[in-house]
């Protein structure tokens, strides 16, 4: 058997955090007037945030390109790849997952196995760096998506945006319809619905963002103070650096015993969020799925208190 590792560039995976676990990443289209940019190859991070604040035309996205993936799958044939574990962003707000499903259906030469991560962003980097990391292990594609089930049973997330009109234009807000008439006056809190559909739904609605920023830390200790395993978290942004950095600084001070790293909002995120979103992703600790020598521990489950040392 031999495993790759597919995501996409949703999930804002670093250069060396690929390398790292090899993982393969296909780039979103995003579509603006009538040219197409591929996420972070054509259109970079600062550059994207700046045509954004000054562009009267707004921009769309797409999926990953079908002749894109099957151009990976003949790659992995080609490299005597027996299966790849193919993880999307989330169903809720994109239909990538439904081509990876009937792709896999229809592929004869190696097995596909969609995950739909239900989410985007550092959470959806998580799923693509245990699944990396079991991999090199030497895990079998049944343990793999075990332990990705379980490890979507511990995520949530909690966001909050400066303009919530992208969100409304591009249709990826659930709820919209109650916040009509309000989308300037209030700092509303967002979530997605990591265990059910993967839905965005604005879940609270706040008239400062020092009281967002409150509620958020609230929801994020209340929510995670009684689990039995220890904490991960990612703390980002999309462009607002210094913003990102006090967030974190807090984190790591109120919650100590926690895990905390950053990333970020990327373009093909961006277009649905705009800038100055904020948003901290937290899941089960990914050390805790394997054992003090680094090797997976078998039928693990997320109500289970596992110390890797």
């Amino acid at each position: 058997m031999k495993i790759a590792v597919l995501t996409d560039s949703s999930a804002y995976l670093t250069k060396e955090q690929q390398e790292k676990y090899q993982i393969d990443v296909l780039p979103i289209p995003i579509i603006w007037g009538k040219k197409v940019y591929h996420d972070l190859i054509d259109i970079g991070y600062e550059e994207f945030y700046q045509k954004l604040s000054v562009e009267k035309e707004l921009p769309t996205t797409s999926q990953p390109s079908i002749g894109d993936l099957k151009q990976k799958l003949d790659k992995y044939v080609a490299n005597g790849y027996t299966d790849v574990i193919v993880i999307t962003l989330s169903s809720g707000i994109s239909s990538y997952f439904s081509t990876v499903q009937s792709i896999a259906e229809e592929e004869d030469r190696i097995k596909v196995h969609p995950f739909d991560s239900k989410i985007t962003c550092a959470g959806e980097a998580d799923y693509a760096m245990l699944a990396g990391r079991l991999v090199q292990t030497g895990a079998g594609v049944d343990l793999i998506m075990h332990d990705l089930k379980d490890l979507q049973k511990t995520m949530d997330v909690r966001f909050m945006v400066d303009d919530l009109s992208h969100l409304k234009r591009t249709g990826r807000l659930s709820n919209a319809a109650s916040f009509v008439g309000t989308l300037f006056k209030i700092k509303p809190i967002l979530s997605m619905d990591v265990q059910a559909e993967g839905h965005i739904s604005a879940i609270a609605k706040e008239r400062q963002t020092k009281r967002a920023y409150k509620h958020i830390q609230t929801d994020f200790d209340n929510l995670t103070k009684n689990m039995p395993y220890p904490i991960q978290a990612t703390v980002f942004d999309s462009l607002d650096p210094e913003q990102k950095q006090a967030w974190l600084d807090d984190y790591r001070a109120k919650f100590p015993k926690y895990q905390f790293d950053t990333s970020i909002i990327g373009p093909v995120v961006g277009v649905h969020v705009g800038q100055g979103t904020m948003a901290v992703i937290w899941c089960r600790d990914l050390n805790t799925y394997f054992d003090g020598k680094g090797q997976p521990i078998k039928g693990i489950n997320s109500k289970e208190v596992v110390d890797p040392t």
